[in-house]
């Protein structure tokens, strides 16, 4: 074998091995388990009558925030199949500077922004007062753990960006 091919041989082979090394993993393969233990707990989630309309807002801020592509498209498709207007949807990033949204969907929005950005300065005890002038204490639970599993699953695939 000659020089060139060797040398052809050899970054060949790096360029394999450094490809390896960076792409995306493959968490069904790795981790079935915690990905099948973190989907039972949308269903436990869901018992606790949150409205679908707050979770699809919910899970779309959070996701714009995060900046999780792939999450936006889904959650943006899946509030509209669950009839939700393309004109609130396209709304979602300026929240609180539109009319489109209740004083109910704007507590839950607020909410989603200090728990998903974790800001020191936001007024967590005042947000909490906000939520209860529309949730009930169950409701509170299963909106903080649709806004703390969302931005799980916006890390998981951010992950594979």
């Amino acid at each position: 074998m000659n020089e060139t091919n060797t040398l052809e041989k050899v970054l060949t082979e790096t360029q394999s091995m450094a490809a390896e090394r960076t792409r995306a993993p493959d968490y069904e393969t790795a981790v079935p388990e915690v990905l099948k233990a973190f989907l039972r707990v949308h269903g436990a989630i869901d018992r606790y009558g949150l409205s679908r309309t707050i979770h699809h807002l919910v899970q779309l801020r959070a996701s714009q925030i995060n900046r999780c592509g792939f999450c936006v498209e889904m959650h943006s498709r899946e509030a509209r199949e669950d009839g939700e207007s393309g004109e609130r949807l396209d709304r979602v990033i300026v929240w609180d500077q539109v009319d489109h949204f209740s004083p109910a969907e704007q507590a839950a929005l607020a909410w989603t922004e200090a728990l998903t950005t974790l800001d020191p300065a936001a007024d967590r005890r005042a947000l909490r007062a906000r939520l209860r002038n529309h949730f009930s204490e169950e409701e509170i639970g299963a909106l903080t753990a649709t806004v703390a599993m969302i931005n799980l699953w916006n890390r998981i695939n951010i992950s594979r960006h």
